[in-house]
């Protein structure tokens, strides 16, 4: 059956290709920085007088097919300058740009100042893209350059909480969100528990947030996708560029191996905070930082083959007193092959390898804890521009994972522990998709996709059994719910199916162009994540647990529609985007109360599958142009979860009731900014406002024993107060910069401006004098000033 369904969608992509008259040619080529031949995704190809374009891909490639004859090409990249050029087409022709960033000045084409617009025409739609030049002119905290805390500055992107990991998107789990860097799954995305972002700010060249409308080619997350790719790295100069903090500093390291064929990119960072520990004799014993390195080769074999070899390892390390120890990271390694087969198809191969890591050292009573998730991933993509009015992508992907949820190992022969492993588990996840776009007429473009996944828990595990199929129970009498005893047990052996699923993902979605400035756009995605992340926390910590679907664990299945009015001002010069969402998630995991989650062979017996919802609207103004640019956004939103009762006795989780999920911010407003004064002083202002992180308060306490215990309300029917601060940035670019090839700047910033204390959660407990229990708050930062010196060579 499931041969048949490949089949049937094989057929699907191979009788959708079809000739073309031969009056029309094909103009194809890469588009490159003009400074060191880096190749640029989502540049603008647009034929003004026939109002058709496209764009480069992800490996700076595009190709277009127009009628024979004399046309004026235009080329457009945001911080690049735009340029106009007359090509003559009477055959196929490559040619092959070369751009450069504002204020460099180009030979033999026109120059025009380049403008943020919305693409109107294109059906894509809940995309947020960010240049790493605008991401390094934001304030942030300790000075250091966050990709994912830029992001949060995006309507419908929200935090878990102070310093906290990770990021919510639509009022999903921040586990819900698949994050890719140069095509590898990063499973954590912080470091020093969210503090800062694994992502290197030097070595990244495109950054691109999917909130909804998500093409087909992505897959296994029910709620994002946050889509990164490293620099190749120069093939025509030797480069070093970095920064210096008060907290961390950085080196970039890029240059040719062969020069305009092959390039290499090495990029390290680390954090030495730790180091002023040692001078404290309270602290000396104490210690937390990380490191990380990112490198790339990419070589250029003939016209039509590219080869790339890229990396990520990371690490972070925390420890007390030398009898608590903590290390995890992520590493990553990916070998791509790109091959055009002709002016019109374009493929690319990767081999990829993914590692998250959690090992944790417990001296004071003997042993060590390590855990982690492991994946191997081979996709194949193509991407074929059959003409200038329709174009498709398709492929296929199999990933093969190994899940590790714990070894406990004595780390001295007197602890008196015993060694264990968890059951390992294994599970391979094979996909096939294909996306089209369609131009339907001057005023309609339509894409439409679909991606049929598969998943199958594997061996080798022993599987428990329970009566009536339940791990959990019902007490009626005491109206809890508790962990089932297994009635039998089976093994399965070495890659024996355990269970599977399967799943079809269908995506679309539609622009309506009102005129050249005005578009109305809508879409719709449905999405499978058969990974699941085990967690008592609202946001990601390095000791949570991914686990694949079974038996028990249903994959997550969501839907969401989106709708959306999109209008370029004054040409471009500001632009308006106004979005309203619904999304709806099955198989959501809830846990009963008290579950313990951590070292537990049996977590079926603590879960409880559930659903989730979603719904809001979104309003996002920016200005594109001039000495003062930034956005306005402004997100109103509901996100609920709900797990009713199984059989009419029954209460559910929260009375059956709907709850509001952890990720639930009613109102969220972004306020970004940057000023150029002149070339030696430029600006930055950030301020954001969010609503308070829902939470459950007692509402009551008794006494028992002589202890006073707090007793509690329903689930998240409270909020910890309204998150807010504003930071600001200046940095001074010395004049003496110019005609030199060491370029320096200096970046001041205040984050918190107003010293405002942020409650990152508040606890309760008993006051030793009134027996009564107290409230406190927990406040991470206060106002915090730092420096930052960044250069390039």
């Amino acid at each position: 059956m499931i041969t048949k369904k490949i089949s049937f969608l094989l057929i699907i992509i191979f009788t959708t290709l079809h000739s073309f008259s031969q009056d029309k040619f094909t103009l194809s080529g890469t588009i490159k920085d003009s400074k060191n031949n880096e190749t640029l995704i989502g540049v603008n190809i647009y034929i003004p007088a026939l109002k058709i374009g496209t764009t480069t891909n992800e490996y700076g490639f595009y190709s277009i097919t127009v009628p024979r004859g004399e046309h004026e090409i235009e080329i457009s990249y945001v911080g690049y300058q735009t340029i106009q050029q007359t090509i003559t087409l009477n055959q196929n022709t490559k040619n092959n740009f070369s751009i450069s960033e504002s204020g460099e000045e180009l030979q033999e084409v026109v120059i025009t100042d380049n403008k943020g617009k919305i693409n109107i025409k294109s059906p894509e739609m809940s995309v947020n893209k960010l240049s790493i030049s605008t991401i390094k002119k934001m304030p942030v905290v300790l000075g250091e350059v966050d990709v994912l805390k830029s992001i949060l500055l995006l309507p419908g992107v929200t935090n878990a909480g102070e310093g906290a990991s990770g990021f919510n998107v639509r009022g999903g789990g921040a586990d819900q969100n698949l994050i890719l860097l140069d095509e590898a799954t990063i499973f954590n995305s912080s470091h020093v528990f969210g503090f800062f972002s694994v992502f290197n700010p030097d070595v990244i060249k495109d950054l691109k947030l999917y909130k909804g409308g998500i093409p087909a080619r992505f897959g296994g997350r029910a709620s994002s996708v946050l889509d990164i790719y490293q620099k190749d790295g120069s093939s025509k100069d030797f480069h070093m560029n970095g920064g210096i903090g008060l907290v961390s500093s950085r080196l970039l390291l890029e240059g040719p191996i062969v020069k305009d064929k092959g390039s290499f990119l090495i990029g390290g960072r680390g954090s030495y905070a730790h180091l002023f520990l040692k001078l404290s004799e309270d602290n000396k014993d104490n210690s937390a930082y990380f490191y990380d390195l990112n490198a790339k080769l990419s070589y250029k074999l003939n016209d039509n083959n590219n080869l790339y070899l890229s990396g990520y390892f990371g690490r972070d390390v925390f420890s007390l007193n030398k009898s608590f120890t903590n290390i995890y990271g992520n590493s990553t390694l990916n070998l791509r092959w790109n091959h055009l087969y002709s002016d019109k198809l374009f493929s690319n191969l990767s081999l990829i390898y993914s590692d998250y890591y959690y090992g944790l050292d417990l001296d004071y009573v003997g042993f060590k804890w390590d855990s982690g998730i492991q994946n191997y991933n081979i996709k194949y993509d193509f991407k074929h521009y059959i003409s200038d009015k329709f174009k498709l992508n398709y492929g296929l992907n199999g990933i093969y994972y190994e899940f590790n949820p714990g070894t406990i190992i004595p780390s001295n022969t007197t602890s008196g522990i015993n060694p264990d492993q968890l059951d390992k588990k294994y599970a391979f996840e094979p996909s096939i998709y294909l996306d089209a776009e369609n131009q339907l007429s001057k005023r309609i473009t339509l894409a439409y996709g679909l991606r049929y996944s598969l998943f199958y828990r594997l061996g080798s595990s022993t599987i428990n059994y329970y009566d009536n199929n339940s791990p959990v129970v019902f007490n009626s009498d005491m109206q809890i719910y508790e962990k089932g005893t297994p009635t039998s047990t089976k093994y399965f052996g070495k890659n024996k199916v355990i269970q599977d699923y399967n799943n079809f993902e269908p995506r679309l979605s539609i622009s309506y162009q009102l005129n050249d400035n005005q578009a109305i756009k809508a879409s719709y995605n449905r999405m499978a994540q058969y990974l699941q992340l085990i967690s008592n926390t609202s946001s990601p910590t390095p000791l949570d647990v991914w686990m694949p679907s079974d038996n028990y664990i249903k994959p997550q299945i969501a839907d969401q529609a989106a709708l959306g009015y999109f209008r370029n001002i004054k040409e471009g010069a500001y632009s308006l985007e106004i979005e309203t969402f619904y999304k709806k998630i099955q198989n959501r995991l809830d846990y009963i109360d008290g579950a313990d989650l951590i070292a537990n062979n049996a977590i079926e017996q603590v879960i409880l599958n559930g659903r989730m919802r979603a719904y809001g609207l979104e309003i996002m103004v920016k200005k594109n142009e001039g000495r003062f640019n930034g956005w306005v956004s402004y997100t109103l939103s509901k996100s609920e979860q709900q797990t009713p009762g199984r059989t009419p006795e029954e209460i559910g989780i929260n009375n059956g009731q709907w709850y509001s999920s952890a990720y639930d911010k009613t109102h969220n407003l972004a306020i970004t900014s940057t000023y150029n004064l002149n070339e030696k002083w430029s600006f930055g202002a950030n301020f954001a406002l969010q609503s308070g992180q829902p939470v459950t308060y007692p509402n009551g306490q008794y006494e028992y024993l002589g202890i006073t215990v707090p007793s509690y309300g329903l689930r998240n029917e409270n909020r910890l107060p309204a998150y807010h601060h504003l930071d600001v940035s200046a940095t001074l670019t010395p004049r003496k910069n110019k005609g030199r090839n060491w370029k320096g700047e200096w970046v001041f910033s205040i984050y918190n401006l107003y010293n405002r204390s942020n409650a990152a959660s508040i606890n309760f407990r008993q006051n030793a004098d009134t027996g009564l229990n107290e409230a406190v708050r927990l406040s991470i930062f206060g106002i915090v000033p730092a420096v930052s010196y960044n250069f390039k060579f």
